[in-house]
C-alpha cells in the first residue's frame, strides 16, 4: 500500500493566531529603529538627546489622546517639566531627576488649578491634576531613568554595555512573548484587559529574556562568576516582568480611550508610546539592579 505523499515530510508548528499587524512593514521598521538606537549609542553625547526627543513624541501622543477624550491636559507644562527631568538628571544623576520630578508635579497641579485664569472655576481639576501627574511618572521619569543607564560605568564597562543589556532582554522579551504568543498562545492572561496576551506568551517572554539576561550579563557586563549567572537570569526574568506589566497598562490605557493604537508615527507599530511602553518601566527597574551589583 503507497504511503501519503507527506508522509515522512517534517511539519513546521502553524500559528495559532494572528499578529495582527503587516510583520515585514514592522520588522523592517524595527530594524531601522535598532540601527537609530545602535547610532546614539556609538556617537558621543547622543543617548540622552535620544530620550529626550522620545520622550516628547510620547508626551505629546498621549496628551493629544486625552484632549480628545476630553482630559483638559496642558501639554506645554508637561513637556517643559518632563524636559526638565531629563536633562538635569544628567549632571545631578537620580538627585536632579527626582527633584525636577517633585518640583513638576507642583508646577503642573497649581498650573491646572489655574488653566482658565483666577476668575473661572476649575473643572474636574482633581482628575486632570492627578491623570497629569501620571503621565510625568509614566513617561519622562521612567525615561530620565533610561537616559542615566549611560552614566553608569564600572573598570572594564562603558555606559553603551549598560544601556545595550538593558535592550537586549526587553527585545528578548518581546520576541519570546510574540512567538510564543503565536504559535501556541491557547490561555488567555488578561482578557479584560489585553485580549491578545496569553499565558504561553508571558512564559516565553519571561523565559527568553531570563537566558538573554544571562548571556549579557557575561559577555557584556563582564561578570563571569556563578553567583551573577543567577543574577543575569533574575536580570533578564525582571526586565521581562516590567515589559509585560508596562504593555498592560497600555493596553488598559488605550482601552479606556476606546482606541486601538497612541497614533501612526512609526508604520507597523503605532505610535511612540505603543513601541516603548514595556520598556519604560524596565529602564527604571534596569538602573535600580545595575547600581544595586556594579
Amino acid at each position: 500500500m503507497d504511503s501519503p505523499p507527506d508522509s515522512g515530510r517534517i511539519r513546521l508548528p502553524q500559528p495559532k493566531n494572528s499578529a495582527g499587524r503587516s510583520l515585514p512593514v514592522a520588522i523592517s521598521v524595527g530594524v531601522g529603529l535598532g540601527a537609530l538606537v545602535i547610532a546614539c549609542l556609538v556617537i558621543p553625547y547622543a543617548w540622552y538627546p535620544l530620550i529626550a526627543v522620545a520622550m516628547g513624541l510620547a508626551t505629546w501622543e498621549v496628551t493629544r489622546r486625552l484632549g480628545e477624550n476630553g482630559y483638559d491636559i496642558q501639554f506645554p507644562v508637561l513637556l517643559l517639566c518632563g524636559q526638565a527631568m531629563i536633562w538635569l538628571s544628567w549632571p545631578f544623576g537620580a538627585t536632579g531627576l527626582l527633584s525636577a520630578f517633585g518640583v513638576s508635579v507642583l508646577v503642573t497641579v497649581v498650573a491646572r488649578l489655574f488653566h482658565h485664569g483666577r476668575t473661572v472655576k476649575p473643572e474636574n481639576w482633581l482628575r486632570d491634576a492627578g491623570i497629569s501627574v501620571f503621565v510625568l511618572c509614566w513617561i519622562p521619569l521612567c525615561g530620565g531613568f533610561g537616559a542615566m543607564l549611560s552614566l553608569i560605568s564600572s573598570d572594564e564597562v562603558s555606559g553603551w554595555a549598560f544601556i545595550g543589556s538593558f535592550m537586549l532582554c526587553v527585545v528578548a522579551s518581546d520576541v519570546g512573548g510574540y512567538a510564543s504568543g503565536v504559535f501556541f498562545g491557547s490561555h488567555p492572561m488578561a482578557p479584560a484587559i489585553s485580549p491578545k496576551k496569553s499565558w504561553e506568551g508571558f512564559a516565553g517572554s519571561v523565559v527568553f529574556a531570563a537566558v538573554v539576561g544571562m548571556v549579557v550579563m557575561v559577555t557584556l557586563l563582564k561578570y563571569d562568576d556563578p553567583v551573577h549567572y543567577l543574577l543575569g537570569l533574575g536580570f533578564g526574568a525582571g526586565l521581562s516582568l516590567c515589559a509585560i506589566l508596562g504593555d498592560l497598562v497600555e493596553s488598559q490605557f488605550k482601552r479606556d480611550l476606546d482606541i486601538k493604537d497612541m497614533s501612526a508615527m512609526i508604520p507597523g507599530h503605532g505610535g511612540m508610546m505603543d513601541r516603548i511602553d514595556g520598556m519604560l518601566p524596565a529602564a527604571m527597574l534596569t538602573w535600580v539592579m545595575l547600581n544595586a551589583i556594579s
